[in-house]
């Protein structure tokens, strides 16, 4: 049996963004890829990126803020992909592979009332989704 790639998301804080696109691959091709995320500089996971991917009944299970070291020692992956700006150009390769930049909006630096940063997540999630549905339609890797 051959061994389903792993697929790493980067951003910076892995709370967001990285942490939504992991959730969402999953949901969508767990049985084909090995799907994780980190960061340049982890924090902890954003609740409203929890809560946004529950109400499409996507698991958040296992998601936890970690860096790219700690993803690396637990073994190789096939292709990063970062979905921000500032990790695509402070990480261009990782394991001395190219990386793949999928830059999206931060959701995490909306301003306004808990409804607004609440649509600003789900705007990012249907972005997200949108970019891994066309890309796993594409073939994926």
């Amino acid at each position: 049996m051959t061994e389903r790639p792993r697929i790493l998301f980067l951003c910076t804080a892995n709370s967001a963004r990285s942490q939504l696109a992991e959730a969402i691959l999953r949901d969508r091709a767990a049985d084909r890829m090995a799907v994780c995320s980190a960061g340049t500089k982890p924090s902890t996971v954003h609740p409203l990126a929890i809560e946004v991917l529950a109400e499409e009944g996507i698991s958040s299970e296992g998601l936890r803020s970690t860096s790219v070291e700690d993803v690396l020692r637990d073994g190789p992956v096939s292709l990063t992909i970062a979905v921000c700006a500032s990790a695509a150009e402070h990480c261009p390769v990782v394991a001395g592979e190219q990386v793949r930049s999928w830059p999206f909006d931060d959701p995490a630096a909306c301003d306004g009332d808990d409804e607004a940063k609440r649509n600003a997540f789900r705007t990012a999630r249907d972005a997200i989704a949108s970019k891994i549905d066309a890309w796993l339609e594409a073939g994926g890797a």
